[in-house]
């Protein structure tokens, strides 16, 4: 969402336009709603957004319009696509879904704690289909080491990673390099015949 706000010396962010300003608010927000749930107020919105309370108004209608805008830029899948698509392929797979996992986890557990502070009506919104291009170039790009198309590969490495690692299904998430070994060999000892 674009660099750090600046501060002049009154501690206000300088005059940007709109969608510059709307940014900076909803990147503020979201560590404050992790912190304080839906019980955040404008006031500590304008004060982490370096901006006067009145502002939060010129872009926003009123403070649930903030929250829904938060939640729409955490669940914005692009991020995390980007992220994914801008991992080395050319490293060993390995360690290319070890870095994958990392990633996936974190944005696991932002949305997770970011769902659990603001409740259950913005459910709905966080529902995202499993199916990632970039972890599927991820696994084209090492077609030849996997065993089953890349589609379904990818989409087995997010319900994994999810369910060692949404808080619900896992007292403790697992680390990335773990979750990649039991999804690149699994828990069997023995060998295929």
């Amino acid at each position: 969402m674009g660099e750090l706000l600046k501060t002049s010396r009154s501690g206000r962010a300088p005059a940007l336009p709109a969608d510059e300003r709307r940014e900076a608010i909803i990147r503020a927000t979201l560590p404050l709603l992790l912190e304080h749930a839906e019980m955040v107020s404008t006031r500590q919105i304008a004060e982490a957004a370096g901006i006067g309370e009145g502002t939060i108004f010129r872009v926003f209608d009123d403070k649930e319009a903030v929250i829904t805008a938060v939640i729409d830029a955490a669940i914005d899948p692009q991020p995390i696509e980007d992220a994914i698509g801008a991992l080395d392929h050319s490293a060993p797979l390995e360690e290319l879904i070890t870095q994958a996992v990392a990633l996936l986890q974190q944005r696991t557990i932002t949305i997770w704690r970011l769902m659990s502070s603001v409740g259950s009506r913005h459910l709905e919104r966080a529902r995202q289909p499993l199916a990632s291009p970039a972890l599927i170039a991820l696994f084209e790009a090492h077609r030849d080491e996997i065993a089953v198309p890349a589609t379904e590969a990818a989409r087995h490495l997010r319900g994994v990673t999810l369910a060692s690692t949404h808080p619900l299904l896992s007292e403790e998430p697992l680390e990335p390099t773990r979750i990649a070994q039991l999804f690149l060999h699994g828990v069997w000892k023995g060998q295929p015949c």
